[in-house]
Parts: structure tokens; C-alpha cells; sequence
């Protein structure tokens, strides 16, 4: 008996949409995990340059072989590439410091030996002073953002291609008693940002709108947009300030399975696009559309279920990187050194101002002066001392001590930063090591 013809497959329904109390509740219940702190993170992002000319551009071929090279690799992190090539080690969380630093370290002397085979480096530097800006990367997501950005100036084309940073993840702790909930290190996390600016500051710029700063790249991401790169204000609750920093933040592109263009009506927030639902031209949002927005949001520190502190140049040398993962760590998950910086930043909030960081004046003061400012270099003393003090009770090694020491030393309480250096030669992986 013949069998009747077999239905055509079935294609999968779309995701259902979301409503704007749903949209609030998701955001609220994932920005923050409670707990005591245990896991550290860290990603390192790094400018790829050509050992021999490191002042020229590497072609895109070569950063594209180089790329190859990485990915190759059996690496502990995970590897991405930046839209203009840089690269980038996200380590696993660690329940240590040790455990942090030993698998980035293992990992980066793995890269830069797979580079150094094609004659090119890593340099930490903040900010990448070789023009023209290129974008390698093309996406629909970074075609997206870069029409987005071209809007409001040349500063997010120079975010995607041209800056380098250190991010430091700690966990968001316990919920605490009163209406801030996680308030007290929530805001510890923004006024010691400013600290941490400074210190760190290593991208220093000669000429342009930042000339004389020596923390131009945060320059870049306060003249990103009006939103996207602000913080959430720090007088009210941070799981209630950071729903309505996200719904009311632009939607920078959404994303199409049909080939289309990502693209979005200019000042379309995502409470726009949730209270729109199904409107011409424009699909209703759903739970995956939240998420994706959620990844195109730059705060200073940015809740992703942890805390992601975003505000760091990246470092000079083999180990500079080590110096803010170490500090953070020992401010944030050691009692002593956090009542400490606690104390020292809480002195800080009149310079914090009313507009958010980074655009407040104690955030642009750090991005212009560094630690020649003398209340931020005041601060840095205190909390660089407490987390010296911290490390041998987090376990840390005697190399990231002296590190730390050596830095504290350098710079620190000489009011100092690496942005006050003359330009370094580029690091191959082959200096000496302890």
C-alpha cells in the first residue's frame, strides 16, 4: 500500500516575546549573585605589534595569521580578537589568585611564543596611537555598532579598534541589610574605579581632544554616547538602578536571521522596543534579545552576575597585568584591605559629583592627571599599602608580591603612573623572570 507523501518539516517557532515586567524581573534577579566571594577572573586585551617596526601597523593578513597562530594553541583561557585585532585572554573563574594568574600566565607565554615565530608581539597600552583606525573584524554586529557609534563622533570607532584594557571580575557578595542591598561594595566598585584609573592610567595622548591625559582611553568611553558607557547612579539600589540604566539605554542593533540589516530607528531605547512589541518594521523583543543587549552595555562596572571592573588600561611589560588583578582581588575579597578601601574611597564621594562615572569630575581628573592629583595619590597610598598587606594572606606568590612592591614603589608614592613613561619597547616574552 503506497505511504502517503512525508509532511514537510516542520520549522521551528519563533522565540516568544517578552513583556516589559518580565524584561525588569530578568535583569534584576541575573545582574547580581549572591554569596560570599570566592571566584576571581580576569581578561587581558593586548595590541598586536610588529617587533621590528612597532610604531608601523601590522597588515591584517599578518594580525589574521597571528590570530590562526593563538587559536591553535591548547589554551587554559579563552581567545577572541577585538574588531581591530586585538587580542584577548579571558581566564577561567579561579578559586585563587594563584589559580588566576598561573593559567593566564602559561597561556600568554604561549601566545607570544606562537607570535614572536611571525616576528610580532603584545604590547599593553591602553590606547593604540598607530593610524589609521582599521576595523579586521566584519559582523553584523560590528558593522551594527560601528553606525551606531559613527552618530555621536570618532570615539567609538577608536573604542572597537584602538583601545586595550585589564578587567578584573570579582563576585558581588552578600546581599546587605537596607534598601541598597549590595550598596556598599556596588559603590566601593565605582569610587575606587577612579582610584584605579589613576594609578593604572597608561594611555597617554600628546595631541587631540585628550591631549595631555594620561588616561586618554577613558576619555574615548565618556564621549561614547549618552548612556551606553554610564554607570547606574549610586543613591539608589544597584539591582534597581542598573534595570532602568539597561531598558533605558538604546538598542544598538537587532539581530536578524534573514540576512538582513541589524540596524534600528535611531533613539529606539529597549523599553521603547518592549512597549512597541510587534510594531512595523520592528519584531517583537524576546528573552535572547534582552541577553544580547545586555552585552552591548559598557559601564565602568558592568553586573554581569559578578562584577566586571571595566576601567583599567592595559599594563606595560610581561607582568604589569598582574599588578590590578592582585590589587583588585585583595581590596574586594580581603576583609582587612576592603574595610580599608572602603574607608579611603568613602572620602572621595564629593569629588564623585552628580553625573555618573565616567564623566563625573573625580573620574576625569584621574583619566587627566593620574596620581599627580594629590586626594587620588592620597588614596592609592592607603589602598596599595593594604593590599600589600592582604597578599600574603590571599596566598599570593612571592613574585606577585614583589610585583605588586615594585609598582607600588615606581609609581604609587612617587605619584606616578605608567602613563608618565616614556613609550616601552615592545614585549617579547623573553625578557629575564624570577
Amino acid at each position: 500500500m503506497p505511504q502517503a507523501p512525508a509532511a514537510p518539516p516542520h520549522a521551528p517557532d519563533p522565540p516568544p516575546s517578552i513583556t516589559e515586567t518580565e524584561a525588569e524581573h530578568l535583569i534584576h534577579g541575573i545582574c547580581f549573585k549572591t554569596g560570599p566571594p570566592r571566584l576571581l577572573g580576569a581578561e587581558l586585551e593586548w595590541l598586536v605589534i610588529d617587533t621590528e617596526r612597532p610604531e608601523h601597523p601590522v597588515t591584517p593578513e599578518r594580525l589574521r595569521a597571528a590570530h590562526a597562530a593563538a587559536r591553535s594553541l591548547p589554551l587554559n583561557s579563552r581567545l577572541t580578537v577585538e574588531p581591530g585585532g586585538q587580542l584577548e585572554l579571558s581566564s577561567a573563574p579561579a578559586a585563587s589568585l594563584t589559580g588566576c594568574v598561573d593559567g593566564l600566565q602559561a597561556d600568554l607565554t604561549a601566545v607570544r611564543a606562537a607570535l614572536r615565530e611571525q616576528g610580532l608581539a603584545l604590547r599593553g597600552l591602553g590606547r593604540d596611537t598607530r593610524l589609521p583606525y582599521r576595523r579586521l573584524l566584519n559582523s553584523p554586529r560590528y558593522d551594527a555598532m560601528e553606525a551606531y557609534f559613527d552618530r555621536t563622533g570618532p570615539a567609538g570607532r577608536a573604542m572597537m579598534c584602538a583601545s586595550a584594557s585589564v578587567q578584573v571580575c570579582v563576585d558581588a557578595g552578600h546581599e546587605e541589610p537596607g534598601a541598597l542591598g549590595h550598596g556598599r561594595r556596588w559603590r566601593m566598585a565605582h569610587l575606587l574605579g577612579a582610584v584605579l584609573v589613576a594609578a593604572f592610567a597608561n594611555s597617554p595622548a600628546q595631541e587631540g581632544p585628550y591631549a595631555g591625559w594620561r588616561c586618554s582611553r577613558q576619555g574615548i568611553w565618556s564621549d561614547l554616547d549618552s548612556r551606553r558607557s554610564l554607570a547606574p547612579p549610586l543613591d539608589v539600589a544597584p539591582r534597581d538602578g542598573w534595570v532602568r540604566q539597561a531598558l533605558d539605554t538604546e538598542v544598538m542593533c537587532v539581530r536578524s536571521y534573514e540576512g538582513e540589516s541589524w540596524e534600528v530607528p535611531p533613539g529606539t531605547t529597549f523599553r521603547d522596543w518592549l512597549r512597541a512589541g510587534d510594531a512595523p518594521g520592528l519584531r517583537a523583543p524576546t528573552t535572547e534579545d534582552l541577553d544580547y543587549h545586555l552585552t552591548t552595555l559598557f559601564p565602568p562596572v558592568r553586573p554581569r552576575g559578578h562584577m566586571e571592573l571595566r576601567m583599567i588600561d592595559a599594563q606595560p611589560g610581561d607582568d604589569g597585568w598582574l599588578v590590578p588583578v592582585a590589587v583588585v582581588h585583595a581590596l574586594f575579597d580581603d576583609p582587612e584591605a576592603a574595610e580599608t578601601a572602603y574607608r579611603v574611597t568613602k572620602a572621595l564621594t564629593d569629588g564623585y559629583g552628580a553625573r555618573p562615572a565616567p564623566r563625573n569630575p573625580l573620574w576625569r581628573t584621574a583619566a587627566r592627571d593620574g596620581l599627580a592629583d594629590p586626594e587620588l595619590r592620597t588614596a592609592a597610598t592607603a589602598c596599595f599599602r593594604a593590599a600589600a598587606e592582604a597578599l600574603p594572606r590571599l596566598g599570593a606568590s612571592a613574585h606577585v608580591r614583589d610585583t605588586v612592591g615594585e609598582f607600588t614603589e615606581r609609581y604609587v608614592l612617587r605619584g606616578r603612573c605608567p602613563g608618565d613613561d616614556p613609550p616601552p619597547a615592545p614585549s617579547t616574552g623573553q625578557e629575564a623572570r624570577r
